[in-house]
């Protein structure tokens, strides 16, 4: 197995893995800015194409860079010269790459590629698919193929097309067929679902006074603030299910609100309206009227008394409105 430690420059492979500061208690977003050596080995060994300005390792690759791992068939590393940096002096050290630098960080990866069986993770937290870019302008992870998963202590997030994560805003995007599923089991599923992350909570030792996190290290992400859902979403609540064109859910709430061609299903009965609010805290869902104050849907009285419980009931028209 050949092995070569990569001398990469602060902000280089930027969110490609963990936070770099160690955090017991806290779920390390998938960034990796905090500087530092990364250490690669694979199988098949290294090729440089100079004139492309890339690096390949082949062959059960793997990153490690302190408390992050990448792992792939194949990894890709395009990388140019930093803006100023003066031609190398000297020939690279020993054990380092050609052309990434050594230790005169001239140069810098803007592009890291992982193609085959990828799996990026850290001590909480997990991303896998067949294939991984991540942009280090943008600071953006794309993975495309199948079974695309992203997991973190508090949700889990499929999709179909892709998976994004943004890690420095604290976003991650699923396209196709998209579902995010909480630690509680709420569940919410469309086209396109746009998750927002709050900044994972301080490990016992931070709170007790501990030195902070070095400068420029990344803020380590929590629990979905917020998701908003594109086409087809669906909201799931123990007794009903929730369908529409557009949805918002809003963690510290609990509600989920659909708008557009809005069907709440609860077994064979179904109402449908402009809006609905639906409390995931409860299991309870509400149609919202329009603005003429009027919803329809069909009412089986004997399927509602099978389920034990009476089929979700219209909200209040507005004040004004014609009944």
């Amino acid at each position: 197995m050949t092995r070569v430690r990569l001398w990469l420059g602060l902000g280089m492979l930027a969110g490609l893995a963990a936070s770099a500061v160690a955090r017991p208690a806290a779920a390390q977003a998938l960034d990796m800015s905090g500087g530092g050596p990364v250490e690669v080995t694979a199988r098949g060994g290294f090729e440089w194409h100079q004139a492309e300005s890339e690096v390949i390792a082949e062959g059960d690759a793997r990153a490690v860079r302190g408390d992050v791992t990448v792992l792939a068939d194949r990894l890709v590393a395009r990388y140019r010269k930093k803006a100023g940096a003066a031609p190398a002096a000297a020939a690279p050290a020993a054990g380092t790459v050609p052309g990434l630098g050594g230790d005169t960080g001239d140069t810098e990866v803007y592009r890291l590629e992982a193609h085959g069986h990828v799996r990026i993770f850290t001590k909480t937290d997990e991303a896998v698919g067949d294939n991984a870019v991540y942009d280090m302008d943008q600071a953006v992870l794309v993975l495309t193929g199948h079974d695309l998963k992203l997991t973190m202590p508090q949700q889990v997030v499929t999709a179909r097309d892709s998976l994004e994560y943004w890690s420095q805003k604290r976003m991650a995007v699923g396209r196709g067929n998209a579902v995010v599923v909480t630690a509680d089991g709420r569940r919410l599923a469309a086209d396109t679902l746009v998750g927002y992350l709050a900044p994972a909570e301080a490990a016992p030792a931070e709170a007790a006074g501990a030195a902070p996190p070095a400068a420029g290290a990344p803020a380590a992400a929590g629990k979905l603030e917020r998701v908003e859902g594109f086409g087809n979403v669906e909201v799931r609540t123990a007794t009903d299910t929730v369908r529409g064109d557009r949805g918002v859910y809003v963690a510290d709430t609990g509600i989920a609100r659909v708008l557009g061609h809005v069907r709440i299903t609860h077994g064979q009965n179904q109402i449908n309206g402009p809006a609905a609010d639906v409390n995931m805290k409860t299991g309870v869902a509400h149609i919202l009227a329009g603005p003429a104050g009027r919803v329809q849907g069909l009412i089986v009285p004997e399927d509602a008394k099978k389920a034990g419980t009476p089929p979700p009931a219209p909200a209040a028209p507005p004040a004004g409105a014609r009944k």
